[in-house]
């Protein structure tokens, strides 16, 4: 061998021997560290109806936590469906916090609560849907613009029914006036026609024979 290889490796063998240490199969936390993050792991079921689960209402330290009502996809309906009927009769207004569901009760008030940014908002039923599988809620356009669905398309979200006074959405407290039921437009009266009076018939004398 050359006489440059032999010293190369004679200083090699002098040199103390360094080993990679193998990797950690557990997270890259130090020991006894808080974990980087608290959030629970999301379920994407597509659509999960009577699920008992507590959610929080976002502020800390209260006592206010909602019961899960469903959980499924989201979508939602804007400018082809503006100023149609909905299924209670109203005009639908793509800018008002309403949505369609498919059972729950018309002006029953919803807290929607994304599965994926954990933002909220509040809704009102007014219209029936919607019927794709896998969906629980159609949202209004404002409605899906406060939880950042128009960039999304379908998100995973929860709903919370919003029944008693003090409950929260969007960590805000719901004021008793958002539980009243709204006014629907009242339908147009029909016209009772007044009974024509019965006309008399005259009396004819009889016919003289001839």
């Amino acid at each position: 061998m050359p006489p440059a290889t032999q010293d190369k490796d004679a200083d090699t063998a002098a040199a103390p021997a360094k080993r990679l240490l193998p990797l950690g199969r557990g997270l890259s936390v130090p020991p006894g560290a808080a974990p980087r993050s608290d959030v629970p792991s999301v379920r994407y079921d597509l659509a999960v109806s009577g699920t008992g689960e507590a959610l929080d209402d976002g502020v800390p330290g209260d006592d206010g936590s909602r019961e899960i009502f469903e959980r499924g996809g989201a979508s939602w309906y804007g400018i082809q469906f503006h100023q149609r009927k909905t299924a209670n009769g109203e005009r639908f207004d793509m800018g008002a916090m309403t949505a369609a569901h498919k059972t729950l009760p018309f002006n029953t008030r919803v807290c929607v609560r994304s599965l994926v940014n954990g933002s909220e908002v509040l809704v009102r039923v007014n219209d029936r849907g919607p019927f794709t599988p896998g969906r629980i809620i159609d949202l209004s356009r404002a409605a899906a613009d406060r939880i950042g669905l128009t960039s999304m398309g379908i998100k995973q979200v929860a709903l919370s029914v919003i029944d008693r006074e003090g409950m929260r959405c969007g960590g805000q407290a719901v004021a008793a006036d958002d539980l009243q039921p709204a006014l629907l437009p009242e339908a147009p009266t029909s016209r009772v026609r007044a009974p024509a009076p019965a006309r008399k018939r005259a009396a004819v004398p009889p016919r003289k024979r001839r």
